[in-house]
């Protein structure tokens, strides 16, 4: 499948760091304007319309390894998904980023609460569009299979496993529709939840985004790893209220990062360090 932006992935393998930290918070505004983030651009050379000037309110599930780094909500100064957000704030003249915590489910549900935008690792979906505006794709969704590390689980015997999901993704989806396992799926709130599902035995393996599935093993102290990956065609976008008139300039913001080479650099400083191994060394499991 062809890469856009992912193609920094593979580049991500050169960081060696591990990120840590997956506790919850209530709100956070960056200690330094745009946090710790590489910038591009010039200030200001676009215009959002925000809820509040000069400042832009953004709703996710966090904080997330690798796309938003930090132990708590009011650390998170770097990562992939943040620091777009820094861009889209810097080159549009906001000086402002607010984050609030909403459950996964809940944001794509549209009823995480007022926001400008988000970004989340969010899947465009049909359904999704229905409710929302998605801007141009700025990463492709592969989606993983995460087993704990002694496990003797293959491709073959995925149908017949014990698989759990995090609600509301496009994994559920998959599995549900697609994979169609012999056994009850566990559906559960967060990432957190399911990845220790599987470290406790609870489950056979979950299925989930490689990007968090990644983050999530290198963090786990070799209980749980990713023996395989299965490509859906999937990619993530920025996510906006419906029919705002912000979409049309996210889209430029991000072109214009994908051809400075922001969005590669974005890659390759963060998510190395959270997945501690190159993606495209993943097997690659046939499981439709």
């Amino acid at each position: 499948m062809k890469k856009h932006f992912l193609a920094g992935v593979a580049l991500a393998a050169s960081a060696a760091l591990a990120l840590s930290g997956c506790s919850s918070g209530t709100a956070s505004e960056a200690k330094k304007p745009y946090g710790d983030c590489p910038l591009g651009g010039t200030k200001g050379e676009f215009t959002l319309k925000t809820l509040k000037p000069d400042e832009l309110l953004v709703r996710a599930d966090l904080p997330s390894p690798g796309w938003y780094n930090g132990d708590t909500i009011d650390e998170i100064d770097s990562g992939v998904d943040y620091c777009i957000l820094a861009n889209i704030a810097y080159r549009s003249g906001i000086d402002k980023i607010t984050l609030q915590n909403a459950s996964f489910d809940a944001l794509i549900a549209g009823k995480g609460g007022e926001m400008d935008l988000t970004l989340n690792q969010i899947a465009i979906t049909k359904d999704r569009e229905k409710i929302f505006d998605f801007s141009d794709p700025y990463y492709d969704a592969t989606t993983a299979v995460v087993t704990k590390s002694s496990s003797k689980l293959t491709e073959d015997q995925i149908a017949g496993a014990k698989i759990g999901v995090k609600q509301g993704t496009t994994q559920q989806l998959f599995v549900t529709d697609t994979l169609k396992p012999t056994q009850q799926i566990s559906v559960y709130p967060g990432d957190n939840e399911l990845d220790n599902a599987v470290a406790a035995g609870q489950i056979d393996a979950a299925v989930q985004d490689l990007s968090i599935a990644l983050g999530a093993a290198n963090a786990s102290g070799g209980k749980i790893t990713v023996p395989g990956q299965i490509q859906t065609g999937a990619t993530m976008g920025v996510m906006l209220p419906k029919d705002s008139s912000n979409t049309a300039v996210v889209d430029k913001i991000l072109a214009q990062m994908k051809k400075d080479g922001t969005l590669d650099k974005l890659s390759s400083k963060y998510l190395g360090a959270a997945y501690g191994t190159d993606p495209s060394t993943i097997p690659l499991w046939n499981v439709r």
